[in-house]
């Protein structure tokens, strides 16, 4: 191909590329020695800064820019038609004196020799870090990168403006910020961190110690993934607006109160609901006990935030019999979820040593709530698929259901105070004895409870009753029968004797 045939199809290309571009031919003595340079082609759209574009075509460098010749970029230049390797020129600094144009200009260039010539890219800096400074000036903003595989903390000019800090001293370590937040606001951190870890971006207003006073800091922070949803970056957008904060109205705080609350809610409602799922997982098919089949379900409330402490336990015991157990500890939130693990596990570790007497077994979780200073229901039970003979004693739960040949009704209640009432509570044990085909309900106060309104038991025993006279599958019964509580969470043990 001909040299102008070769400098018609670069011109072509470089004529819809939106960024300073261009490519440079060397023009030699008559010793082979490189005298100048030849702009044989420039991007369109990218201008200099004399607002040339593609006129500057078949001009001389030393002509256009005269300041360059013998300098550094252009000994880059030379270096890379002598060697072949690309090369880039950080922070080139191009001065000028002519009225009209940007006297101080700043460069990143970066050069690789392309087709016996350069093909050189320019991008700008100076007016995008102008109006970043400035952008940050006029808005009290800096801006934050945090690495969460290296721990590399990277900040902007107006983080060091706002933090009164530095440049020589780097970026606060997440350490030192965290110890300058005011101990009130660290909640909020929470919050965010469980914003972020749900894949929304957070926004939170949060109090700094800095220098001798209190700044009022707006963070917004989202999270940067890999392809597979990995977390590798956190971005942060930080706005001082202490000002705002020190001359808005009591109407104002007031409503950032009520959103705070309802942020803290919020990740206290994801926190306790994780905790929740980890220490007792529903599964999604009925359980394979011995003599019973068990089909577990759990239905938050639907509109409280906070997610309340119900529990449940399906095992077999190590001589063959099942243990059967739902509770309700008093309250909501990471109260309630974190002492219904206390409950579950000290449950599960005396089940383990041997201890499967439900009196002995409600006795020791009563203690055990008194010492945590917390409150609750329960039902224990131990069935023997041997005898089909149900052990099982309460503590201020609501009895099992029953229901068998087409008639259902609810156990009679034996003596057992709640839990964590008084130590030297005693437990009475009820022992009757199931059949193949009956269906029992272990069932926490949200399936029958409604506040303002009358007890939905009635409903719940017939549709028992119905199942018992005419079997139909566990799933559709229990989607019957669990309808969700406005306020109160609900947890089910459906229980069928199959042998």
């Amino acid at each position: 191909m001909a040299d102008d045939d070769v400098a018609h199809v670069v011109r072509e290309m470089l004529s819809v590329i939106p960024v300073g571009c261009s490519w440079l031919l060397p023009v030699t003595s008559d010793d082979g020695m490189i005298r100048d340079f030849r702009v044989a082609a420039t991007s369109g759209r990218g201008q200099d800064i004399y607002r040339r574009g593609t006129s500057r075509v078949d001009g001389l460098l030393s002509e256009l820019y005269p300041s360059i010749v013998g300098g550094p970029l252009w000994q880059l230049y030379l270096g890379v038609v002598t060697s072949g390797e690309p090369a880039e020129l950080r922070d080139l600094r191009y001065d000028e004196k002519m009225a009209g144009v940007v006297a101080h200009s700043l460069f990143d260039v970066t050069v690789h020799r392309v087709l016996g010539g350069l093909l050189v890219w320019w991008q700008r800096l100076d007016e995008d870090r102008r109006r970043m400074r400035n952008t940050e000036l006029l808005g009290s903003l800096g801006w934050s990168e945090y690495d969460l595989i290296t721990g590399d903390v990277v900040w902007s000019p107006g983080m060091y403006r706002i933090w009164e800090r530095d440049r020589e001293a780097g970026p606060m370590s997440r350490g030192e910020q965290a110890a300058a937040m005011l101990a009130e606001d660290r909640r909020l951190t929470e919050a965010a961190w469980q914003t972020l870890d749900s894949g929304a971006p957070s926004d939170v207003t949060v109090r700094f110690r800095v220098g001798p006073g209190v700044k009022h800091l707006r963070v917004l922070s989202d999270v940067v993934g890999d392809a597979g949803g990995v977390p590798l970056k956190i971005n942060a957008v930080v706005q001082d607006v202490t000002a705002r904060e020190d001359s808005r109205t009591v109407i104002d705080r007031l409503r950032d109160q009520l959103h705070t609350r309802e942020m803290t809610a919020l990740a206290e409602h994801r926190l306790a609901a994780q905790l929740q799922h980890l220490i007792q997982p529903v599964p999604r098919d009925p359980l394979p006990l011995p003599g019973l089949r068990v089909l577990v379900n759990y239905r938050p409330a639907e509109t409280t935030v906070q997610v309340g402490g119900d529990w449940y336990h399906a095992e077999r015991l190590t001589d063959g019999r099942v243990m059967l157990a739902v509770g309700d500890m008093a309250g909501h939130g990471l109260t309630a979820a974190n002492g219904m693990a206390h409950l579950r596990f000290a449950l599960i570790a005396w089940l383990s040593i041997g201890v499967h007497d439900p009196a002995l077994l409600l006795r020791h979780l009563n203690r055990l709530c008194g010492q945590l200073r917390l409150t609750g229901t329960a039902v224990l039970s131990v069935y023997d698929p041997a005898t089909r003979e149900l052990c099982w004693g309460r503590a201020g739960h609501a009895a099992p259901l029953l229901a068998r040949d087409g008639a259902a009704a609810a156990f009679a209640l034996p003596e057992g105070r709640l839990l964590g009432a008084d130590d030297e509570t005693a437990y009475e044990i009820c022992r009757p004895r199931l059949r193949p085909g009956d269906l029992l309900l272990l069932y926490t106060d949200g399936l029958v409870e409604r506040r303002g309104g009358p007890t939905l038991l009635p409903e719940v025993l017939g549709r028992l009753a119905a199942a018992s006279a005419r079997p139909a599958a566990m799933a559709e019964l229990v989607d019957g029968i669990n309808r969700p509580s406005p306020h109160d969470d609900t947890c089910t043990l459906l229980v069928e004797v199959t042998s």
